[in-house]
């Protein structure tokens, strides 16, 4: 089997590149979607940048959601447990077609109260609502492809969730402007337009995952049961907590910063988009080493879980070496794509040279943090995330920014520094006690 049998560098790279290039894609759409909304209406675009960290919390909950269903199945595969393999694919589905009936029954009245404490503005608030109730009606179509998606890659099939994925984002893109502008007779839907290509989008990713699932698995119906609902959520935990605490830190930073200018918010701003791209490929990494390390862990093969480890680290590291090059030679050349304006150079320039010397560590921690949710150790990976997301980031900045705006941004380094040393010590722990 290729889990067992191919040399982990080249399961590596042969599993990592779809997963990559369907993150990609998926950035790409990212940024396009604000552009349209963006020619439409400056409201419009205002009421998507508030209503983003609720969708981040959607995606958390899904992916995070679909993440230990991917465990679960990759250990009993390792393990040789097929049989109750159909009780946890049931149990999953069912936890995302909740998830998509909460947010469309709390989500749905929640918002208007939402937007009404984030803007003052009217037509803000009224664009938001519109978007949200698309979004929240039919989110079905993202939670059940997150779960499929998952199910697939645990199995080895990153293929076909790539094309899923990369065909859900070209639908979107290509139905947003007509969609927003009534374009071709299309209806002029203006921000609701937006919901309905982003929906629609994702249930098209969501019908190809579900054709794939069928041929993969010829599934049959299970048990749903809360002993495997508490499984799925207790192994995928570390996951939807990394996701929803990234909103936290954001929105923190964000207020610490705008003490000093709203030029230094902007900068943050921008280091997040372009950060994204760099992060991609480590991103796409973690996704593929985690159904690895569940199978070789639940197969009792703990070295070959722990060269999977360190060829991850090693390829990380590599991707991570040329991204601070980048922000370190060629701050202005990347800050100039979103802003020429001096001040957002000058101190962009100072922000992406310090916050560059996070990126190696950074790379570290992540690949870790994915390592200990693989083998079964969950509290270890909760306590990565709660440590750099919780414990320091947010405190950091607010205890250094009283030495000025360069001192917050060392922030990123002095945070993933210590989060490195502790990855460290907690796998040297793990180690020790294996060996006793």
């Amino acid at each position: 089997m290729a889990m067992e049998e191919t040399p982990v560098w080249k399961l590596l790279i042969r599993l990592s590149a779809p997963v990559m290039l369907a993150l990609l894609i998926q950035s790409i759409y990212n940024i396009v979607d604000s552009y349209f909304v963006a020619r439409y209406s400056a409201e419009g675009l205002a009421a998507l940048s508030i209503i983003f960290p609720i969708q981040l919390l959607m995606t958390a909950l899904a992916t995070g959601t679909g993440a230990g269903i991917n465990i679960l199945i990759s250990r009993m595969d390792g393990a040789g447990d097929t049989k109750s393999q159909k009780d946890i694919i049931s149990t999953g589905f069912f936890l995302g077609i909740m998830g998509a009936l909460i947010f469309a029954a709390a989500g749905t009245p929640g918002i208007r109260i939402y937007y009404q404490i984030s803007s003052e503005q009217e037509l803000v608030r009224e664009y938001g609502i519109q978007y949200a109730q698309i979004i929240f009606a039919l989110s079905l179509g993202m939670f059940v492809e997150a779960a499929g998606t998952k199910m697939l890659q645990a199995k080895s099939d990153m293929v076909l969730p790539m094309c899923a994925q990369v065909a859900g984002a070209v639908l979107n893109i290509v139905l947003d402007p007509f969609l927003i502008f009534g374009y071709c007779g299309f209806p002029e839907l203006g921000v609701r337009g937006a919901a309905v290509a982003t929906v629609l989008g994702q249930w098209l990713a969501m019908a190809i995952v579900m054709i794939g699932f069928i041929r993969r698995y010829s599934p049959s119906f299970g048990r749903v049961t809360l002993h495997n609902c508490v499984r799925i959520l207790k192994a995928g935990m570390p996951s939807i907590l990394l996701q929803s605490l990234y909103t936290v830190y954001i929105v923190g930073l964000n207020l610490i910063l705008k003490l000093f200018s709203e030029d230094a918010v902007t900068v943050l701003g921008i280091y997040y988009k372009l950060q994204t791209f760099f992060f991609i490929p480590l991103l796409g990494l973690q996704q593929v080493i985690l159904p690895l390390i569940s199978y070789n862990y639940g197969a009792g093969k703990m070295e070959r879980a722990r060269s999977v480890l360190r060829y991850s680290i090693v390829m990380s590291s590599v991707i991570m070496v040329v991204a601070t090059a980048l922000f370190i030679i060629m701050p202005k050349s990347l800050l100039s794509i979103f802003s020429t304006r001096e001040e957002i150079l000058t101190i962009g320039t100072t922000a992406f040279r310090i916050i560059a010397l996070s990126f190696i560590p950074a790379s570290f921690g992540l690949i870790f943090s994915v390592y200990f949710q693989g083998i079964n150790r969950g509290k270890e990976s909760i306590c990565i995330t709660l440590l750099r997301q919780v414990v320091l980031l947010v405190p950091l900045a607010w205890f250094l920014h009283f030495a000025g705006l360069e001192w917050v941004w060392l922030t990123f380094p002095i945070t993933e520094v210590i989060v490195l040393a502790a990855c460290l010590a907690l796998y040297t722990k793990q180690q020790s006690g294996n060996r006793h």
